[in-house]
């Protein structure tokens, strides 16, 4: 088995989404990123401890619930590759961690985990200090822009598939200001890939239930009723006029359509947004239409893919949007 089959072999080892959360990950990344609250564990392909100078574009690419960074790290790297742009792109997969990955592989105590999926959300962190899993992106983001680091960062694009798509799509939409990127002229760019539900902005949804069994629909993570403490201070309305003033792509697979795939989310609340991945995408990009006619963000469909992070990423169309000119 070459190396490649290999990356691709560990996306299909672990079909239930739930073996991970119990079980822990059989891989954990090599790399660390420091933060005041402990260490962020990660992947890189490249090393940036030292400058980078011939980087001019970041990608950080966020795993879905099996917390199998590796295998995204390398989906980037292969992507970048398949663009020509290998040599020019930094791929950072960070990793988050939690109790069981912990357990399983000995870990020590100054590695950050959370609440088993609660990353997703951007809760904050139970060990060793609390810090948002979005703040953890934060401070990727602003060790990005350090120019004595990447003196030709152009671009930072944050992507994510499946329960990473979840992550992108809700820190674009309560995610901090960067204004040091912005004085450096480096663009930030967010690609969310078949996600299994969305933030609204209001209780409106595509499909008619009854809202009374279903009491938490609107909460956060569906909705903005009850934010986390990331996003406090910020009104709704605030926070949807910077999502929709963000470059945003939905990178959805024409083949996501199971509506009984084993990762994909059954609670009401996700159902009221669709019946399965492709039409919840469909929904969600029609509702910011018509709630903002001059919408500039764009859908794009994967031909012949379903729920496949690294085929979403490696296709012509997910190097177009990852690598846009």
């Amino acid at each position: 088995m070459n190396k490649r089959s290999g990356w691709l072999l560990g996306l299909l080892l672990i079909t239930s989404p739930t073996w991970a959360a119990e079980h822990g990950v059989k891989e954990v990344s090599p790399d660390r990123f420091h933060l005041e609250s402990g260490d962020l564990s990660l992947g890189l392909s490249q090393d940036w401890r030292q400058p980078l100078p011939q980087v001019t574009r970041a990608l950080i690419i966020v795993h879905g619930r099996l917390r199998n960074a590796q295998t995204y790290l390398q989906s980037g790297v292969e992507a970048a590759e398949r663009a020509g742009l290998g040599s020019t792109t930094l791929v950072i997969a960070p990793q988050f961690l939690n109790a069981s990955d912990v357990k399983r592989n000995h870990l020590d105590d100054r590695l950050l985990r959370w609440n088993g999926n609660d990353w997703m959300a951007g809760a904050p962190s139970t060990g060793p200090g609390q810090i948002s899993s979005y703040a953890a992106l934060d401070q990727i983001i602003e060790h990005l822009g350090n120019r004595q680091r990447f003196p030709a960062l152009k671009e930072i694009v944050v992507a994510g598939h499946s329960g990473g798509g979840q992550v992108v799509q809700r820190f674009a939409l309560i995610g901090h200001d960067h204004p040091t990127l912005q004085t450096e002229g480096i663009r930030l760019r967010y690609v969310v890939a078949n996600p299994s539900s969305y933030a609204y902005f209001s209780p409106a949804r595509p499909v008619t239930f009854d809202a009374a069994s279903c009491p938490g629909f609107n909460d956060w993570k569906y909705g903005l009723q009850h934010l986390p403490a990331y996003a406090k201070g910020q009104s709704a309305e605030r926070l949807e006029q910077a999502y929709v003033s963000r470059d945003i792509t939905y990178l959805l697979g024409q083949q996501d359509t199971d509506p009984n795939h084993p990762a994909l989310d059954k609670s009401c609340a996700a159902e009221a947004q669709g019946a399965y991945r492709l039409i919840r995408g469909h929904y969600y990009f029609d509702d910011l239409q018509q709630r903002h006619p001059q919408l500039r963000q764009t859908l794009v469909e994967v031909p012949g893919v379903g729920h496949n992070g690294d085929g979403m990423f490696t296709s012509p169309e997910g190097q177009k949007v990852l690598f846009a000119k």
